[in-house]
């Protein structure tokens, strides 16, 4: 069974904040930290994975990250800190 997962990273400063959907959150952090992508994340340094949710369906990934994505900042701030109240890494003890 394949997983997806609706993710967001932010940076040192919590100032900015990605939303994104994979299959290999673990990949996509890497990713993100060697800067391999450009874009948002490496424009904004944003190698802090503060928040994830786990899907079992692509199409219900690509639906809530979308709705992710249309909340306003404040919104996505709250669901952040509901689960991650310091905005910690959660993938310190990924290698």
């Amino acid at each position: 069974m394949k997983t997806y997962y609706v993710y967001s990273m932010t940076n040192e400063k919590n100032t900015a904040l990605y939303t994104g959907m994979t299959n290999n959150l673990e990949r996509q952090v890497q990713e993100s930290k060697v800067k391999l992508n450009s874009g948002f994340t490496q424009r904004f340094n944003c190698t802090k994975l503060v928040y994830f949710e786990k899907y079992y369906s692509a199409l219900e990934a690509i639906n809530r990250e979308k709705q992710f994505r249309a909340s306003s900042r404040k919104k996505k701030n709250e669901l952040v800190h509901s689960i991650n109240l310091k905005w910690e890494y959660l993938s310190t003890d990924w290698n």
